[in-house]
């Protein structure tokens, strides 16, 4: 039987990779799809997350949930890589949904209506899992499981020295999620790293006589550039593709049960996860980090899903 996924995102062009993974993909069952603040802003984040559903349309459409901008956070975007509309200006059309539930509340809805049955997989900041723990305390027990896309278990970050974007875009939201009784799995920077792409990826995936094709075809040729320009690289990253891949195939990933928080002060640490490693320590182990992984079959696994989602459109 499919596993029900809730995918909590910020489109972002490697958000959107995901999505189309796992929107085609029979092992899941994607029942709700939640816009988050991060990549982009939250409206941004809210059209972007309707606009690829109906891009790709696929046999099954999710439920949609509103982002809204976090409490207290410092700002930052990653329009400069993803471009103003977070997808590399691609202007998708979309439609105009007449009510839309905010993110944090169809996050408790869907949980609630299969307690024990929903993994969520967060591949953005993680406001709205904080949120919805703080509305609904009895959503604790009733998660299956929560991915999270984010952290760095050997402090060397993205957007700072030592803090990743997902986590450093609201640190607060992210200590209270670490710090939950929540099953948890990390997927850090260590692990999305290694898994690259040259300019070849635009050859391997779905061609632009399907749906998906068309998609892909549209946006991450604006990443190449951008990464080039912006960061001198001649490869891209889609870590938010690496952690669908995670969760189909946790086989191709090598964990460790670790404690681990999140630095919500300071002018060089903010956002930086911190992951205790001592022999004596007296914190629980709960959270299941991935610390090295098979960065060639990960890739695999990534091109198949594409393929199925040009097969399926």
């Amino acid at each position: 039987m499919p596993r029900k996924v809730i995918i909590d995102c910020d489109p972002g062009i490697d958000d959107a990779v995901a999505l189309t993974m796992a929107l085609f993909d029979p092992r899941l069952d994607v029942v709700a799809v939640t816009a988050v603040a991060g990549n982009v802003s939250a409206e941004q984040a809210t059209i972007n997350v309707q606009a690829i559903v109906e891009q790709l349309d696929p046999p099954r459409y999710p439920r949609f949930g509103a982002a809204s901008a976090p409490d207290h956070a410092p700002y930052v975007d990653a329009r400069h890589l993803h471009g103003a509309d977070g997808l590399g200006n691609a202007g998708l059309a979309v439609s105009q949904h007449a009510r839309q539930h905010p993110s944090e509340k169809l996050i408790c809805d869907e949980i609630r209506s299969a307690p024990g049955e929903v993994t969520l997989l967060c591949l953005g900041p993680l406001t709205n899992l904080a949120r919805a723990l703080a509305r609904d305390p009895d959503l604790l027990s009733l998660v299956g499981r929560v991915v999270i896309m984010g952290g760095s278990a050997k402090c060397v970050g993205n957007v700072t020295a030592c803090a990743e974007f997902n986590i450093y875009c609201d640190p607060a939201s992210a200590r209270t999620v670490f710090r939950s009784p929540t099953t948890k799995t990390v997927i850090p920077l260590d692990v999305t790293d290694p898994v690259v792409w040259s300019l070849d990826l635009l050859k391997q995936v779905p061609d632009d006589t399907t749906r998906a094709g068309r998609l892909l075809g549209k946006i991450l040729p604006h990443l190449f550039r951008t990464y080039r320009q912006e960061l001198g690289l001649e490869r891209i990253d889609l870590p938010d593709a690496v952690a669908v891949a995670a969760m189909l195939q946790p086989e191709l990933f090598q964990t460790t049960d670790l404690a681990g928080d999140v630095e919500t002060s300071g002018d060089l640490t903010l956002g930086a996860t911190i992951f205790d490693r001592r022999p004596n320590s007296l914190q629980r182990a709960d959270i299941e980090v991935a610390l090295e992984v098979d960065a060639s079959a990960v890739a695999d696994c990534i091109l198949r899903c594409l393929a199925e989602a040009g097969r399926q459109t």
